[in-house]
């Protein structure tokens, strides 16, 4: 009987690894060929050198709207984490537009939805923020990863511990 307790305390830290890895999501995107430095606005202060650049870029859809052949987004831009999940608690790096090929349904890739994109730097569109003229870099999106919604106030919060506890949210 303590043999068995003892082995069972033993393999808790390989199990508690396994559960821990098995829950960590990895990027969507490979990294490889992907300039990690060029971010949205510096694709605007110099676009010829952007061109036929890939990139991985996010953020929250600002509008979508269906074309002819494609699907366009207008993106804020944030901070990729790890995970190339948008980091919107941090400062907003800019806006671009995504080129996708095909029809996506824009009731799914709505407004405030979070989405990843990978793909290549085709040039930069004059366009408008309101009334407040703006250039946007375009991406034509190989891959486009939309993130799921999370629930009001269920955030990423992650509790570790042993034992028994009561919590008040």
């Amino acid at each position: 009987m303590i043999r068995a307790r003892l082995k069972m305390f033993r393999l808790l830290p390989v199990l508690a690894a396994a559960l821990i890895a098995g829950c960590a999501s990895a990027p969507p995107f490979p990294a490889a060929g992907v300039d990690a430095a060029l971010t949205p606005k510096a694709a605007v202060q110099a676009p010829q050198s952007a061109l036929g650049r890939t990139v991985v870029w996010g953020g929250t859809i600002v509008r979508s709207r269906n074309l002819a052949h494609s699907t366009r987004l207008e993106v804020l831009a944030y901070p990729l984490d790890g995970g190339q999940r948008p980091e919107t608690d941090k400062p907003a790096e800019g806006r671009f537009l995504v080129d996708k090929p095909g029809y996506l349904e824009t009731v799914d890739y709505a407004p405030g939805r979070r989405v990843t994109v990978h793909g290549t730097v085709r040039g930069v569109h004059r366009g408008a923020v309101g009334r407040m003229p703006y250039r946007f870099p375009v991406v034509v999106a190989d891959g486009l990863h939309l993130w799921p919604q999370e629930a009001p106030g269920s955030g990423s919060r992650i509790h570790f511990g042993v034992g028994v506890g009561v919590g008040v949210h």
